[in-house]
């Protein structure tokens, strides 16, 4: 009974198009863009780039998101090389970087400078990317 209550109250609660998990929506982009474009979109929608605060929301997220797809998350270290803050400005606590990630690009030219975070393709661990880069993202909102 109790999970059929929860399933009708998360229908009638949840925006069309969003997902809803513990206290928060979630919505996969439809389109694609830079970092900074993501956040954008989000900030319209009067949400922002989700930031992961749990082992529970990183697998969620890992179960939602498209396996084959680069979601761009709300983590950077834009301010400063190295020190990794959610968009919400609380430090990195939870990690679930790749192996040998964050690296910022090896300092390859190629790559650039990798300042934001995506997770995704395949598994739901976390990379360093060009904020530059062309990529989905995710949002989130506090229900």
């Amino acid at each position: 009974m109790t999970k059929e209550l929860d399933r009708l109250k998360q229908k009638k609660m949840c925006p069309a198009g969003w997902r809803m998990f513990s206290s928060s929506f979630y919505l996969l982009s439809a389109e694609k863009g830079s970092w900074e474009k993501g956040r954008q979109d989000c900030r319209e929608r009067g949400a922002d780039l989700v930031v992961i605060e749990s082992s529970e929301e990183q697998t969620f997220l890992s179960e939602f998101i498209k396996k084959d797809t680069l979601y761009w998350i709300g983590l950077t270290d834009r301010d400063e090389e190295g020190t990794w803050k959610w968009v919400d400005g609380t430090p990195l606590t939870l990690k679930n970087w790749r192996t040998e990630q964050p690296d910022n690009g090896l300092g390859d030219p190629q790559w650039g400078e990798e300042d934001c975070a995506h997770i995704g393709p395949y598994t739901a661990e976390w990379n360093d990317m060009s904020c530059e880069k062309v990529m989905y993202w995710i949002c989130e909102k506090k229900a």
